[in-house]
């Protein structure tokens, strides 16, 4: 079955880019300049950050819905990320090198399924998740911090 990744699209967060350290604060957002690979995972370029690049971490609500599943948590955003363009079917390196929670909802937006995989193993789970006809849509977090990654859809 076809799939589709989405990131999030950079110009949601111009504005928050473009602030200093104290604005940002102010939102609950901090820069931070990075020092470790993998450790900064973009979500607008869906690549982990380099040595030295600058990213921003900040709130993000993730499942804006009228369900109890609403959810927010922390993001990184690279400074200099420019919008990812992920073909379908294809699995973003970021992904691969991760356990992963694969989490499907249906079109009220209600969980009705969810798993950790390995990110070697993610299509499969992506399979059999979009298989199931009450599935809508699946979020994908990092397992271990439980942070948002992306979306995927059916192709």
């Amino acid at each position: 079955m076809d799939f589709q990744i989405s990131a999030l699209p950079r110009a949601r967060f111009d504005a928050v880019l473009g602030l200093d350290d104290e604005a940002l604060a102010r939102l609950g957002a901090r820069r931070y300049v990075v020092d470790k690979k993998p450790g900064f995972p973009c979500r607008v370029s869906l690549q982990d950050a380099e040595h030295g690049e600058r990213v921003i971490l900040l709130p993000f609500q993730h499942q804006h819905c009228g369900s109890p599943y609403q959810a927010s948590g922390p993001i990184f955003i690279r400074e200099a990320a420019t919008d990812a363009v992920v073909s379908p079917s294809v699995v973003p390196e970021l992904l691969r090198t991760r356990l992963l929670s694969v989490r499907a909802y249906d079109a009220a937006d209600m969980l009705i399924d969810a798993e950790v995989v390995d990110g070697v193993d993610v299509e499969r789970a992506i399979e059999r998740s979009l298989g199931d006809g009450r599935v809508s849509y699946l979020h994908v977090h990092f397992a271990r911090p439980g942070c948002y990654a992306c979306r995927i859809d059916r192709a």
